[in-house]
């Protein structure tokens, strides 16, 4: 098995944390992390970076490189924001699918893989942590694993384990899946403080 720690970036302005994103990221830092870590992934997001350096620097390992994995950030951001306001506040991946099912199904796929590729540059039984946005986040998890995780606040997280022939968990305990994927729910760790949604 393979773990993955997804993570949504804090509070942000435009696209640099602010003074209130930082502290939540170096209290995340203190007490949410579960290293050591082989990678750090960021979606080359300004912001998502510049947690991942907090999160790097807090889980003492300054050295690991931060790697961009573009894959993970929607070409559609603005297509997503507008679906996820019509779907209403809190909305998960199903309430965003009833409004717009090209974008969730596409979407899914496309950042599924991306997701899958970070998995796969893994070695046997190491973690990396990642950092982006939601619903994106979701939408990698929806399309690795077919499930749909919770809405996740800023600064929260969900923790998984993929095999890559298709054991994915989230969360690392859930029972293996098994055929095609299936949705249902899964639980989301406890992690910084539960914000406004966007990505």
């Amino acid at each position: 098995m393979r773990y993955v720690e997804l993570r949504r970036h804090t509070d942000n302005e435009g696209d640099r944390l602010t003074p209130r994103g930082v502290a939540d990221a170096e209290m995340i830092g203190r007490e949410g992390l579960h290293p050591p870590y082989a990678a750090f992934v960021s979606t080359g997001a300004a912001r998502a970076t510049q947690m991942l350096e907090i999160l790097r620097h807090a889980a003492g390992q300054d050295d690991t490189p931060i790697t961009a994995a573009t894959g993970l950030r929607s070409s559609v951001e603005n297509r997503w924001r507008d679906a996820a306001r019509a779907a209403g506040k809190r909305a998960d991946l199903e309430d965003i699918r009833a409004i717009d099912p090209d974008l969730v199904e596409r979407e899914s796929w496309l950042l599924g893989s991306a997701l899958r590729q970070v998995v796969a540059g893994l070695p046997e039984g190491a973690r990396a942590l990642v950092v982006g946005h939601s619903p994106t986040t979701e939408a990698a998890v929806l399309g690795l694993a077919g499930l749909v995780v919770p809405p996740l606040g800023k600064g929260k997280g969900v923790l998984g384990a993929a095999a890559l022939n298709g054991g994915e968990r989230f969360p690392p305990g859930a029972p293996q899946r098994g055929g095609a994927p299936r949705r249902g729910r899964a639980t989301r760790e406890p992690a910084g403080h539960d914000q406004h949604r966007g990505a």
